[in-house]
């Protein structure tokens, strides 16, 4: 693949900003981590590009190495803050999305207690990714991702049953 500009490259980061923000949302908790996730996803994405051989849309390519950023970073035990070539500002970074509706915030509280592998599941079918392209993306079989599936909107049911009955 040709290499990219910078103002190009910036462009594609604004373009699909929601995914990687909502990644970084739903695995980190505090704004500092979301923007030290954001700023090696947007890092490690910068490297990757080159990689990009168009056999995929370039929002799933993203995705992927997004997530998979998030998944090897989560591994690690000490943190470290790299050196960028972009400064967040490039990128118009929305504060923290403002939940309109409750469901939707205690459906992301129930995520953030899912695993690591299990979030990124739930996140992908949100995203309206298949079970083959979830587990294309994870390196997982596609009877995994659906097993997995399964025991994870059990696990969410009862996350949900409970909230219901605290709140009565």
């Amino acid at each position: 693949m040709n290499p990219i500009s910078k103002k190009e490259f910036v462009k594609l980061i604004q373009q699909n900003q929601g995914l990687i923000n909502g990644l970084c949302n739903i695995y980190y908790h505090s704004e500092e981590d979301r923007k030290d996730c954001r700023q090696d996803i947007i890092l490690q994405l910068w490297r990757a590009y080159p990689s990009f051989r168009n056999e995929s849309k370039i929002s799933t390519w993203m995705y992927k190495v997004a997530l998979n950023t998030i998944l090897s970073k989560s591994k690690q035990e000490k943190r470290r803050v790299p050196t960028a070539p972009f400064s967040c500002t490039d990128f118009n970074t929305p504060a923290a999305p403002a939940f309109a509706d409750d469901e939707v915030q205690q459906l992301q509280q129930a995520i953030n207690l899912l695993q690591d592998v299990d979030k990124a599941i739930v996140i992908l079918y949100l995203e309206g990714y298949s079970h083959r392209e979830i587990a294309a993306t994870l390196f997982l079989t596609e009877t995994n991702i659906s097993t997995r599936f399964s025991r994870i909107k059990l696990q969410l049911q009862r996350v949900f049953k409970t909230k219901q009955y605290e709140s009565r």
